[in-house]
C-alpha cells in the first residue's frame, strides 16, 4: 500500500490527518510532519526522513504539501531529488477531498504516481461556492469535440436492460443518511452508479431532499424515494444495469423494503442515533426494543449484517451487539 506524508506549516497537517480518519477510519502508514516557528529547514528535513523511515512501505510514497515553493515544499523537493525512489511523488495544495480520494485510491492503486494523477481533478472539484451562481464558468477546451446528443424520452415500461435485475451493491442503515463517510469511503468501496435514499419522510421534505441530492459524490446520481417506490424499482427490469447503494434512516424502513421484495443480502449498520428510550450499544448505535425486534426480523429473512462505520473498521458481531442491547434495555427497565 502506498504510504502518505502530510507536510505543512503549523499543525494543519495533523488536523487534516485527524479529519481524514474521522471520515475514512484509522489509516496505516500515514504521517503528519509540521513546521513550527522554532525549526529550521534541516530540522524539517529530518522529520520528513523519520516519517518515511517509520513506514512499512518506503518505495511508494506520496507527499502532500500545503504550499508550492514554501519550506515544506522545498524540503520534500530536495528529498525527491537526492534520496527519493522512482515512485516518490509530491502534490501541493493539500485539501481534505484530495486526501480522502487518496485513501480510497490506495486500496486499489499500487503506485504514488497513479494516485497523484487521479486525485488532481478531485482536489479541484472540492473547491465550490455556495450559492452556485457565484462560481465562474469554466471555458470548454478549444479542441473539444461536440458532445453526442443525449437520448431523449423515457425508456418504455417493460423494457429489459441487462439481466433485468437491479444490483444492490451496498445497503446501510444510517440516521444521517448521505454524509461524508458514505459519500467518500463507502462509495469508493462499493462503486455504485446510483445512491437511493429510501425514506417516506425525507421524500416529502423538499429542503432535506435537496440538501441530500446536493451532497452527491462526483459521478454518482442520487435519488430520494419513499419505501414503496424502491420496492417498485427492485422489480423494474429497466434497472438491470444499475449498481445501487441504498440508504435507510431506520431498520424499520429497511425491513419494509426487504419485505417488499428489495433483494438485500447484506445490511450495514452504520449509525443509529440516540433518543429517549434508547440505550447506547456502541459509539455509533443506540437501540430500543422495537429496533432489536426489527433487526431480528431482518435476520430471520436471511440477511447478513455488517456492523461498522467505515470500511477500515473491524466488523462487530451481530449476536454480541444484540445481547448488549437487550442487557442494557433490561437494566434500564430495572432502574425505572
Amino acid at each position: 500500500m502506498v504510504s502518505i506524508v502530510l507536510a505543512s506549516h503549523g499543525k494543519f497537517a495533523e488536523g487534516i490527518m485527524e479529519s481524514g480518519q474521522m471520515i475514512f477510519g484509522p489509516q496505516k502508514d500515514v504521517a503528519a510532519v509540521t513546521l513550527t516557528p522554532d525549526m529550521g529547514p534541516d530540522d524539517l528535513k529530518a522529520k520528513l526522513k523519520d516519517a518515511v523511515a517509520s513506514f512499512d512501505e518506503q518505495e511508494h510514497v506520496l507527499f502532500f504539501v500545503d504550499l508550492w515553493g514554501a519550506t515544506p515544499f522545498n524540503q520534500v523537493n530536495g528529498l525527491l531529488a537526492s534520496e527519493g525512489h522512482e515512485d516518490w511523488v509530491m502534490v501541493t495544495g493539500l485539501n481534505l477531498p484530495m486526501l480522502i480520494q487518496a485513501y480510497g485510491d490506495r486500496l486499489s492503486e499500487d503506485t504514488a504516481a497513479a494516485i497523484a494523477k487521479d486525485i488532481f481533478t478531485e482536489a479541484k472539484n472540492g473547491i465550490r461556492i455556495k450559492p452556485e451562481e457565484l462560481e465562474p464558468e469554466e471555458a470548454a477546451p478549444a479542441a473539444a469535440a461536440a458532445p453526442a446528443a443525449a437520448p431523449t424520452g423515457a425508456i418504455p415500461e417493460g423494457t429489459v436492460i441487462g439481466d433485468g435485475q437491479i444490483k444492490i451493491v451496498f445497503a446501510r442503515v444510517d440516521t444521517r443518511l448521505l454524509h461524508g463517510q458514505v459519500a467518500t469511503t463507502w462509495t469508493k468501496s462499493a462503486n455504485p452508479d446510483r445512491i437511493i435514499v429510501c425514506s417516506d419522510g425525507v421524500a416529502k421534505d423538499q429542503l432535506r431532499k435537496t440538501m441530500i441530492i446536493q451532497a452527491a459524490p462526483p459521478g454518482v446520481h442520487v435519488h430520494v424515494v419513499p419505501i414503496k417506490k424502491v420496492c417498485e424499482l427492485a422489480k423494474d427490469p429497466r434497472f438491470g444495469n444499475t449498481r445501487a447503494m441504498l440508504l435507510f434512516e431506520t431498520p424499520q424502513d429497511a425491513l419494509r423494503a426487504i419485505e417488499g421484495g428489495v433483494p438485500i443480502k447484506k445490511l450495514n449498520l452504520g449509525s443509529m442515533a440516540h433518543s429517549v428510550g434508547k440505550v447506547v450499544v456502541t459509539n455509533a448505535l443506540a437501540m430500543d426494543q422495537a429496533d432489536v425486534d426489527t433487526l431480528n426480523k431482518i435476520k430471520a429473512q436471511g440477511v447478513e449484517f455488517d456492523i461498522r462505520k467505515v470500511p477500515a473498521d473491524k466488523a462487530e458481531s451481530y449476536d454480541a451487539i444484540i445481547k448488549k442491547a437487550e442487557d442494557n434495555l433490561a437494566a434500564q427497565a430495572d432502574n425505572k
